[in-house]
């Protein structure tokens, strides 16, 4: 089970709201997340995790995938791995948050999800524009608990 060693770039504020960056949140049932991981286990968990909680869902295998990804469909969220073969995570979230810069992306969370915990590796993440670190080992419930504070998420059936 993962440990809820997370950073958030705005932890008291939560996600923003503001209209002129990110819009209306998807309702739920609406929300399309972009999983960008190379590794085929982490694939397999994660994607199954986002099934069970009724997210719309697509696949990147590493950064410059992501990017032609976006750029034919802004995501609701996105969950980006760090390494990565090719572009790394980082650098596909600073390209990302320039193209949002420039008005050619709007504004969506991109929440880096890796193994790598370390003070370090969150000030990177979060200095990359990354808006949360969460660490690997997936957990069900915290990456639902995570994702609800940028999704309306459905809820879950006991």
């Amino acid at each position: 089970m993962a440990s809820d060693a997370s950073a958030s770039a705005s932890p008291a504020s939560g996600p923003s709201t503001d209209a002129s960056t990110s819009g209306q949140r998807p309702e739920p049932g609406e929300s399309f997340v972009l999983l960008v991981e190379d590794n085929p286990i982490n694939q397999v968990v994660a994607l199954e995790f986002l099934a069970l909680m009724g997210l719309k869902t697509q696949l990147a295998r590493n950064g410059q995938e992501a990017l032609d990804l976006c750029e034919r469909e802004a995501p609701s969220l996105v969950l980006m791995d760090i390494q990565m073969p090719g572009m790394d995570g980082l650098e596909c979230a600073r390209r990302l948050r320039e193209q949002q810069a420039q008005g050619r992306l709007p504004r969506f969370p991109i929440l880096a999800l890796t193994a790598h915990a370390l003070d370090s590796d969150v000030a990177d993440s979060l200095k990359a524009g990354m808006d949360e670190h969460l660490t690997k080992p997936l957990d069900f419930l915290t990456l639902r608990r995570r994702l609800a504070r940028w999704l309306d998420l459905p809820q879950l059936n006991d």
